[in-house]
């Protein structure tokens, strides 16, 4: 399995989908979760080594998607990877609400087909 070289830090789930990583979308209720949406796009897109650990955690596999979490600043960011695409679906501030959204496996795999 290739291994971006960009991600020497992330996680080897995310590593090993990153160079086939060629657009991005986001869900409709993205931009609407958080303000500084553009900026956290840019920091989880770059793989800065700092953090790396916060912004690439592993969830699970919901059909075809593979299901991340990163934590900036402490609001959890919930991003896909299908296909050739990364997929921003939502942005939480309370960690209940999160693992809420992460239990309907349905309106999750619906989001990471945008």
């Amino acid at each position: 399995m290739e291994q971006c070289q960009k991600c020497d830090g992330c996680s080897s789930h995310f590593s090993s989908l990153r160079p086939g990583i060629q657009d991005y979308s986001m869900s409709k209720h993205f931009p609407r979760d958080i303000d500084n949406y553009q900026q956290i796009m840019e920091k989880i897109m770059s793989c800065d080594k700092q953090g790396a650990e916060e912004l690439h955690k592993f969830e699970e596999k919901i059909g075809d998607a593979t299901i991340f979490r990163a934590k900036i600043n402490g609001i959890h960011i919930v991003y896909a990877v299908s296909g050739n695409k990364l997929i921003f679906l939502r942005a939480f501030k309370n960690f209940k609400r999160y693992e809420k959204f992460l239990e309907d496996k349905k309106a999750v795999k619906n989001l990471a087909k945008v």
